[in-house]
């Protein structure tokens, strides 16, 4: 997962840590990815759109978010009421492994993995008030690292377990809420771990399904 996982989880950013639009919008390394992408199911019929796809270091499609809902900002006063958005990460279900060039090992995937991947996602749209871009940096830091640590324990105490409906399925879920928001992660009958995060949309209605045709998703 350290080596996987780190690799383009975020799109590039605007000032302010924003994804850029053009980063956000395009399809095509959604459709290199060798495995089936997930969003909510048709209980929610709100906007639905493309974030970004991150690769290993030998090219490969290791994970995608989804959003739905509002495109969320970055956390401030103005916003943390208003924006009601989930976005759900998918991620290969990949053993350990070489890289292409045979120098390196990419870590096995997991449903670590996809609760690392959602924990950062939170964190890329949260500004805690009163808080200057130097001070944001360090605090991102940190919390990126906390994040890490909690997704490696999904049996601790920061975790509780929720049932949710994949392709139908009533699948088990690791699901923790902060002040920032919430994130679950869990694995599907198709071989791959789902996480997701929101806020202001309650994690408790959802339910997850194969996307169709993701190029329905672009805008």
């Amino acid at each position: 997962m350290e080596t996987t996982s780190r690799v383009g989880t975020q799109a590039p950013a605007a000032e302010g840590g924003q994804p850029l639009p053009s980063a956000r919008r395009t399809v095509d390394g959604y459709l290199l990815a060798p495995f089936p992408w997930y969003g909510l199911d048709e209980a929610f019929t709100g906007p639905r759109w493309l974030m970004q796809v991150g690769m290993a270091a030998d090219g490969a499609v290791e994970h995608g978010s989804i959003g739905h809902g509002d495109e969320p900002s970055v956390r401030n006063e103005g916003t943390e009421d208003k924006e009601k958005f989930a976005v759900v990460v998918t991620v290969a279900g990949n053993p350990a492994r070489r890289t292409a060039d045979g120098t390196g090992l990419l870590e096995a995937t997991s449903v670590s993995s996809a609760a690392w991947l959602a924990g950062v996602g939170l964190l890329s749209f949260t500004w805690p008030g009163q808080m200057d871009h130097t001070l944001r940096d360090d605090w991102l830091e940190q919390q990126t690292e906390t994040a890490w640590v909690l997704a490696d324990d999904l049996a601790g105490d920061d975790w509780s377990t929720l049932s949710l409906p994949v392709d139908g399925v009533p699948t088990p879920f690791h699901y923790r809420e902060s002040e920032f928001g919430w994130v679950l992660a869990g694995s599907t009958q198709e071989g791959v771990h789902v996480g997701a995060y929101g806020r202001g949309m309650s994690a408790y209605g959802l339910g997850f399904a194969v996307i169709k045709d993701i190029t329905t998703y672009a805008a």
